[in-house]
């Protein structure tokens, strides 16, 4: 596929899990990078990798649109996990940052908005695939998607990446929170028979796909998911967290597992599996990394 021209992208969460891997991508390929930091060390680690410093924070409305005026391209990355019980209110806060860095694009330019896979429709058995409209349930307050095609009626191209499990032997989306309970609680849970499943990518390939998504986004709303696993079941990522701290296994019922999980309860009982079909041939994507499970069993899991 024929790259675009040499852009400028301003990034935020620029020196999160994702976003640090993305920077070292765009950067690599010619591309301008600004990106969002919140700390001296954000930002010196930005400077560091040759990008522009763009001061401020996801609830710093000002500084998300002064960031994103004169950019080609921006991709919002950010999203408040230092707290997921008040997963709420991050996401109203999401969809506030959206709106204002839409605000400061120009019409024909690029956002690039975050979503997941499991935000896609889809009971049981279904396959989330790109067409899949957005869920909208209270049981879901995160709900991006709906302020990111607003913001194509205004005249912006607009892409929305839906993530599964992103993965290295460091995190893997949700997953972390399971094997953070796990090992507050003795035992590695899942829910029912565990054949429920969650779609998973590695980390390189993801910040891949989002510079195919920059580089070759067309007009209008495009979705792609982010999937190079289309399912890997809730009793296999348990037995492998079991194994690596050494811990039980254990089946609970619907109702002790979201005792036993709190917050996560809902999650850990979905069944969320996810196609990429479409995107691959739409961007030659072609993800070659190790997965889920591969990175879950070399994770050190005598650090905490």
């Amino acid at each position: 596929m024929e790259r675009d021209k040499t852009m400028r992208v301003f990034v935020t969460g620029a020196t999160g899990f994702i976003g640090t891997e993305l920077v070292k991508e765009l950067l690599a390929a010619g591309h301008q990078v600004r990106g969002l930091a919140r700390s001296d060390a954000s930002a010196q680690q930005l400077e560091a990798a040759g990008a522009e410093v763009q001061r401020g924070s996801l609830q710093d409305l000002a500084s998300l649109r002064s960031g994103a005026t004169g950019m080609d391209a921006v991709v919002n990355l950010a999203f408040n996990h230092d707290d997921m019980t008040k997963f709420a209110e991050s996401g109203k806060e999401e969809r506030e940052a959206i709106e204002a860095l839409g605000s400061a694009l120009e019409p024909g330019k690029l956002l690039v908005v975050t979503s997941g896979t499991g935000l896609a429709q889809g009971g049981p058995g279904h396959v989330r695939v790109e067409s899949d409209p957005p869920a909208n349930s209270d049981a879901l307050p995160r709900q991006p998607e709906d302020v990111a095609r607003s913001m194509g009626e205004r005249g912006l191209r607009v892409a929305i990446v839906r993530l599964p499990q992103v993965h290295d032997t460091r995190k893997q989306g949700l997953v972390p929170y399971l094997t953070a309970t796990a090992r507050a609680k003795g035992v590695s849970a899942y829910v029912g028979d565990g054949a429920n499943r969650w779609a998973a990518a590695p980390l390189p390939d993801v910040a891949h796909l989002y510079r195919l998504v920059v580089e070759n986004s067309g007009p209008g709303v495009t979705v792609y998911n982010a999937v190079q696993e289309e399912g890997v079941s809730l009793q296999e990522i348990a037995e492998t967290i079991g194994k690596g701290l050494g811990v039980p296994v254990v089946s609970l019922d619907r109702e002790k597992g979201a005792e036993h999980f709190g917050w996560l309860g809902h999650f850990a009982a979905l069944d969320m599996p996810a196609s990429s079909e479409w995107t691959r041939k739409a961007l030659g994507w072609d993800p070659t990394g190790p997965g889920l499970i591969e990175d879950l069993s070399r994770m050190d899991y005598a650090q905490e």
